[in-house]
């Protein structure tokens, strides 16, 4: 019977203990979270309302935003996992892939294009923009070209170039002149002007055609003289003067007065209508880009997506220590965490860790049962038992 006691003794002991220690542990447990809210008694709020982390949300938030920064977003990782060069090569590729679609290879025209960026009337523009400067220069070579004398406008280069041609004007005109006066059909010129001559002159003109013989040999004879005329030296030392005389007058002739019947408006209308024929802008401007750069694509990919990608990644690399900073990570986690409902983090923090939970209130309630059970055989020592 004495035995049976001390065994009873024990066990309840040790249920006692476990007890305790399990509802202890579980309660401190739920002390973390619950309540969510304080409670109060009147105007005195009772103690240990809210729970410790609903109370201390404010500082834990605060220490989570430093932690995240401080060590789980911090420069370093953000190098290490974004930019390295697997991920500038399908930044590339995707650039590339992107511009391929909505730019080199699109079915867009460039008219599309100016529409899009708000610039339909640039055709328009663009053809007023070229007929005002035409304007312009016509206006201005109209003023240089009819204002001042020929020697004055002309240029110099122009004016030494007919010069040096003039001794060979002379010879070109007196052998075509050698040549036509030694053919037949300058025989019959000859001819036909001693004809009319003597019949213009009535009976003084037969009395010459007496005494000449008949006017076959009189044509002869004249032949025969013009031929040695234009064959003579002084005949050409006289054209050389003639025309270097001539030459000087057309020199000192205002140039307003050689070009005064010259239409210039219908010559600068003319070249106006060629100009804009030629630009044809608004035809030219309704074909893709694919069409005037079919290499583009490749040239892109080789010359343009890698140096923008670059660029790019080294300034995001230069900034980016600033640009987290900038971000302000830490307030951004400080305030989500402070707006999070504390039930749904219980439960986020419990379905991670509930059965660490259970665990720790089974360990209480076993630490307890042995802690009973030492304080019922102390006790029972104690007894006397």
């Amino acid at each position: 019977m004495k035995r049976l006691t001390i065994v009873l003794t024990i066990l309840f002991m040790a249920f006692i203990g476990a007890l305790i220690g399990g509802v202890t542990n579980h309660l401190a447990i739920k002390m973390l979270f619950r309540p969510h809210e304080p409670k109060f008694i009147g105007k005195t709020r009772l103690p240990f309302t809210p729970g410790l982390i609903p109370k201390r949300r404010n500082e834990l938030a605060t220490q989570l935003g430093k932690t995240v920064t401080n060590y789980l977003l911090t420069p370093d990782l953000f190098r290490k996992k974004m930019l390295t060069p697997a991920m500038k090569e399908r930044a590339e590729l995707f650039v590339q892939d992107k511009m391929n679609q909505y730019v080199l290879q699109s079915d867009k025209t460039l008219n599309d294009w100016l529409e899009l960026a708000g610039a339909s009337e640039l055709p328009n523009q663009v053809e007023d923009k070229l007929l005002a400067l035409i304007d312009r220069q016509l206006d201005d070579m109209r003023l240089r070209v009819t204002t001042g004398t020929v020697e004055e406008v002309v240029p110099l280069r122009w004016q030494q170039q007919v010069e040096e041609k003039i001794p060979l004007a002379s010879d070109f005109l007196l052998q075509r002149a050698e040549r036509f006066i030694g053919s037949a059909e300058g025989r019959q010129t000859f001819q036909k002007m001693i004809d009319d001559f003597l019949n213009s002159k009535g009976t003084f003109g037969g009395m010459l055609n007496m005494f000449f013989g008949e006017s076959e040999s009189l044509v002869g004879k004249v032949q025969r003289e013009a031929l040695r005329f234009v064959g003579a030296p002084g005949t050409k030392e006289l054209l050389d003067k003639l025309i270097w005389k001539e030459w000087r007058n057309i020199q000192q002739q205002p140039m307003e007065q050689l070009t005064a019947d010259f239409d210039f408006n219908s010559v600068f209308s003319s070249v106006k209508r060629y100009a804009l024929d030629q630009l044809a802008l608004s035809d030219r401007l309704d074909h893709s880009l694919a069409h005037y750069w079919p290499n583009g694509t490749a040239w892109t990919a080789e010359n343009v997506t890698p140096k923008i990608v670059g660029f790019l990644f080294d300034q995001a690399e230069l900034q980016l220590e600033q640009s987290l900073k900038k971000l302000k990570l830490d307030e951004m986690v400080k305030e989500q965490v402070d707006t999070f409902p504390v039930a749904v983090l219980e439960d986020l923090v419990l379905g991670i860790s509930r059965r660490e939970f259970k665990m720790i209130t089974v360990l209480g309630a076993l630490l307890g049962g042995v802690i009973g059970i030492v304080q019922g055989i102390i006790a029972l020592t104690l007894n006397g038992f």
